[in-house]
């Protein structure tokens, strides 16, 4: 297969289009330029064109992966699948995202505990916070780790408590409601009955 002609892409910055005399596009890298060194009028046997593709493919990969994790953090898991949706094969998604934690631009174990101060920092429990690290992708294996980021104690359910009460004596009803509540942001009832024990013992003294 001939090459017709090699330019630059107007679009994206380090792309190279390689136009074949059948009318197909080939988008590479410029490292992929370098490395098999053609141009316009060089013959492309079958050999050279799937190295090519195979090389293309990776090095597209690696540039898809890069972007996406400049724009926000994310697993490992999500980033190779977020590849595969973008048009990756699964080998490809995976040598870019084991390139990206070669380089230190992923890290599984950094990103639970970044997700843990976060939702911690919000007011979350630990069963919420469980859940958010099931649906990122982070490995099991990590939670317990990350989970040492929380505070310890009641403190975030007696602040959540303040907040709503602002030293009012609930009813039973709020005070229900209110357990629910902490019951959906992922705390235990045992810590929320404590919380509570704590409270009216305030109320009690004021």
């Amino acid at each position: 297969m001939r090459i017709e002609r090699v330019e630059a892409s107007r679009h994206k910055k380090g792309r190279v289009l390689v136009f074949l005399e059948d009318g197909a596009c080939l988008k590479i890298t410029e490292q992929e330029l370098l490395d098999f060194r053609f141009r316009a009028g060089d013959e492309l046997d079958a050999g050279t064109m799937e190295r090519l593709k195979e090389a293309a493919g990776l090095s597209n990969a690696r540039t898809a992966a890069a972007d996406l994790i400049g724009r926000r953090a994310m697993s490992r898991r999500d980033l190779e699948k977020k590849l595969r949706e973008k048009g990756a094969g699964e080998a490809e998604a995976r040598y870019a995202a084991e390139w990206m934690e070669a380089i230190g631009a992923i890290n599984d174990a950094e990103y639970a505990a970044a997700l843990v101060r976060h939702y911690g920092g919000r007011g979350y429990g630990p069963a919420y916070i469980r859940q958010k690290l099931y649906e990122k992708g982070v490995p099991r294996e990590l939670w317990e780790d990350a989970l040492e980021e929380l505070p310890e104690g009641g403190g975030p359910i007696d602040a959540f408590l303040a907040s709503k009460l602002r030293g009012r004596v609930p009813d039973e009803k709020e005070k229900r409601r209110l357990t629910n509540a902490l019951l959906r942001r992922g705390f235990a009832w045992g810590e929320i009955r404590e919380a509570w024990g704590r409270l009216d013992e305030e109320l009690e003294e004021d």
